[in-house]
């Protein structure tokens, strides 16, 4: 059997309807950050902590971890170049990627917020391969090569090339970013 009818071969269902935001007089919303904004407040996404190695060590939250190829193993996410931390990513060569577990809100928070120290205590962490700054009691984290920064308007999207990680520990659920706010999945 072909992909083709394979495909066929899937029952159809019509698609939801959408609706479009509108502007004041009734046509779609022009683009711009605002629009990218509101639109991706409702988009649910996974909550992460990227940390790189400086002469003191950097990391902020990011929900723009995606998994790019499986061979070789690679991850990609955003960073803005306005952000405290670009100027070490700028030139780190190695990065740690950490998914946080429902109930690490205030970890988030901490590499979230401009100005905090994010790795005094109560942040608990040590130096990993590389000496790329690892978090504790994480869901899972990568250390990962950088191989490219991408430019994007105000952000690079960083390109990194998985080394070793640790799957973490069992049976914790992510935590999630919606509606301007980390949450946890509803069951």
């Amino acid at each position: 059997m072909t992909a083709s009818a394979d495909l066929r071969s899937v029952p159809r269902t019509a698609p939801a309807a959408i609706t479009p935001q509108r502007s004041a007089t009734g046509a779609p919303a022009s683009g711009g950050p605002e629009l990218l904004r509101s639109v991706f407040r409702r988009h649910a996404a996974g909550v992460a902590v990227i940390t790189a190695r400086g002469e003191r060590p950097v990391g902020f939250t990011a929900t723009s971890v995606t998994s790019v190829s499986a061979e070789p193993p690679m991850i990609s996410f955003g960073v803005g170049t306005g952000s405290s931390s670009w100027p070490v990513l700028a030139e780190a060569g190695h990065v740690g990627v950490h998914l946080l577990a429902e109930g690490q809100q205030e970890l988030a928070a901490t590499f979230a917020r401009s100005g905090a120290d994010r790795f005094a205590p109560p942040t608990r962490w040590r130096r990993g391969p590389q000496g790329v700054p690892l978090l504790e009691g994480v869901m899972g984290f990568l250390v990962c090569r950088i191989t490219a920064r991408v430019p994007a308007g105000d952000h690079r999207v960083v390109l990194a090339e998985v080394l070793a990680g640790d799957v973490g520990h069992s049976g914790l659920r992510p935590l999630v970013y919606h509606q301007g706010r980390f949450t946890a999945l509803q069951d």
